[in-house]
Order: structure tokens, then sequence, then C-alpha cells
């Protein structure tokens, strides 16, 4: 499934997060994307990405913006001068949904 290719869902809440099977299936079609599990706590995926400088970074990060309104689904991102950690999660439901993925393939397309 090119999950680039797909786009997100209204999620309003109401509707279980993925299975832990439904995460494995998903994590392997995004590259380096890391599968956060920790105890008590939503399930996430999160991904480290390194630029040359700060205004590269910010190109980036501006770049995830617009594609996230496009999508009506957001990340939380943080910035640390030319490193960028984006991790993503539907609040609404607490924990993964396929948007999440969907939107992880689409921020990866933007460094093809």
């Amino acid at each position: 499934m090119e999950l680039n290719k797909i786009h997100c869902i209204p999620c309003k809440g109401g509707v279980p997060p993925l299975s832990d099977e439904e995460e494995e299936k998903y994590i392997k079609e995004v590259k380096d994307w890391e599968l956060v599990r920790e105890e008590g706590k939503p399930h996430k995926i999160r991904k480290k990405f390194e630029f040359k400088d700060f205004k590269e970074a910010m190109e980036f990060v501006n770049k995830v913006a617009e594609i996230s309104e496009e999508e009506g689904h957001h990340p939380d991102i943080y910035i640390f001068y030319n490193k960028v950690e984006i991790e993503l999660w539907t609040h609404a439901i607490k924990g993964l949904h396929q948007n999440d993925f969907i939107l992880a393939a689409k921020i990866d397309k933007i460094l093809e």
C-alpha cells in the first residue's frame, strides 16, 4: 500500500487505536520511523531528521506544516538547531491510527 497517496480521514475519537499487530504492519511501510511503546502512555511513532543548518531544518518544518494542514492531521515537532524530531499519534484516540502512518509517509516524501 502506498500510504503517501492516501489522504487522512477525520478522526474525532470513538474508534479504538490500532492493535499491536496493525502497528507492526504499518511501521514496515514507513522508513526509519520508530514505534514508541511506553508503559501507561499512548503508542507513538517517531523519527529524527538532521539538516545542514537551522535554515534548512526550518524549511523542512514549514513543508511538514503545509502537508499537516492539508491532511488535517498534526504532528508534535521538536526543533534543536539543525535537528528535527517528529512524533505522531492521534490524540483523540490516545494511540496510533492509520492517519499517523499516512502523514509519516508524506513527510518522508518531502526529502525524496
